[in-house]
């Protein structure tokens, strides 16, 4: 039997977080609990109303956030704030495979394209690896806003 999986980042600001990788893999905030969003609704707005609501304290509401993917297909990401911040290279990180199927310079265009996209989206641009057949077809090295490395791939 196969498992399901969340992947969790450690953060400072989990709501700018998710929303970053909300854009970068096309994902979406799941509503609260209970709460049918109409079509359009924030889901972030929502959360706020529903913890509100609850009696949450304002200083704790932002202590999380979570995205996951509309179709059901990926992973869903969960942040979490933590005090400290990020002092050493990830253990673990994701591939963001941005040219399936792509070989050669038509692969590299590919993900230069989809580089530029993400650093307008807060990323950084680390570096690129050329590709070295058979065992690369090439990928280029970026961080998120908070310095999570991943890899476009």
């Amino acid at each position: 039997m196969s498992r399901h999986i969340q992947i969790t980042f450690d953060a400072h600001d989990p709501r700018a977080l998710s929303s970053f990788w909300r854009d970068a893999l096309g994902y979406v905030h799941p509503g609260p609990p209970g709460v049918d969003l109409p079509e359009g609704a924030d889901p972030l707005a929502a959360w706020d109303d529903f913890l509100a609501r609850i009696g949450v304290p304002e200083e704790e509401r932002g202590t999380s956030s979570a995205v996951e993917d509309p179709d059901g297909h990926g992973p869903r990401l969960f942040f979490q704030r933590v005090p400290e911040g990020k002092v050493a290279k990830n253990r673990v990180h994701l591939d963001v495979r941005a040219a399936p199927g792509l070989r050669g310079e038509e692969r590299m265009a590919a993900l230069e394209a989809e580089c530029a996209r993400l650093v307008a989206l807060g990323a950084t641009r680390v570096r690129r690896s050329e590709p070295a057949p058979p065992l690369s077809g090439g990928f280029i090295v970026m961080a998120d806003p908070e310095g999570n490395e991943f890899c476009l791939d």
